[in-house]
């Protein structure tokens, strides 16, 4: 399931990512990408951008996270605009200012497109799910909440807790994930992150080799 980006391509697009909101932060609007771009960069692919504020012991804390889960855009134009909304437009959080840019390192995702688990029996949803490569979507009427892949690593979650909390940040009841008519879906990341601020870009691996 993965989208077959290279090292180098992602590292480009995590580069896209702050340029485009420095540049955005400077006053001076969106960026458009004027060089010609690989096919692949074209294509539609859901996005999201998560900004990490790190302390000088290299601890980090949630800066902004924002994205598309479905693929509705082509994939320049979603990290741009996911990137620039991560800064400005997460509810969570005050808007991000120029200088703060040095101690905010940046994480790409890049989802394929989610796919429904359709399971009757719901208590066997858990078995369905893989920590460290699945992301999760639930919805159910006008609530819907999404968990990147990486969020369970780090919460050391298991798929059970993961669909809970995956409940809760939807808004609904922890566990309306064995509910009929809960729709849940699951996707897979490719995630480019920067070591340290405006640091050389890595491919994060959520599990060993």
């Amino acid at each position: 399931m993965e989208l077959g980006l290279t090292d180098e391509e992602g590292a480009f697009l995590v580069k896209l990512a702050r340029k485009a909101i420095e540049n955005y932060l400077l006053g001076h609007g969106k960026i458009s990408p004027r060089e010609e771009m690989p096919k692949k960069f074209l294509e539609k692919r859901g996005v999201f951008v998560t900004l990490n504020s790190m302390g000088p012991s290299g601890t980090h804390t949630l800066r902004g996270c924002i994205g598309f889960p479905f693929p509705t855009l082509p994939l320049i134009d979603a990290v741009i605009s996911s990137a620039i909304e991560a800064a400005v437009g997460d509810p969570r959080f005050p808007p991000v200012s120029y200088e703060e840019m040095d101690s905010i390192a940046l994480e790409l995702s890049i989802l394929t497109k989610p796919q429904e688990i359709l399971e009757r029996d719901r208590r066997g949803l858990p078995g369905l799910i893989k920590i460290g490569e699945d992301g999760l979507i639930i919805a159910r009427g006008r609530y819907q909440g999404l968990l990147l892949p990486q969020v369970p690593v780090e919460w050391g979650w298991d798929a059970e807790e993961f669909l809970t909390q995956c409940c809760f940040k939807a808004g609904l009841p922890p566990d309306c994930w064995l509910m009929e008519g809960t729709r849940i879906y699951r996707f897979r990341a490719e995630i480019f992150c920067e070591e340290r601020p405006r640091g050389p870009v890595i491919r994060r691996r959520l599990l060993p080799p």
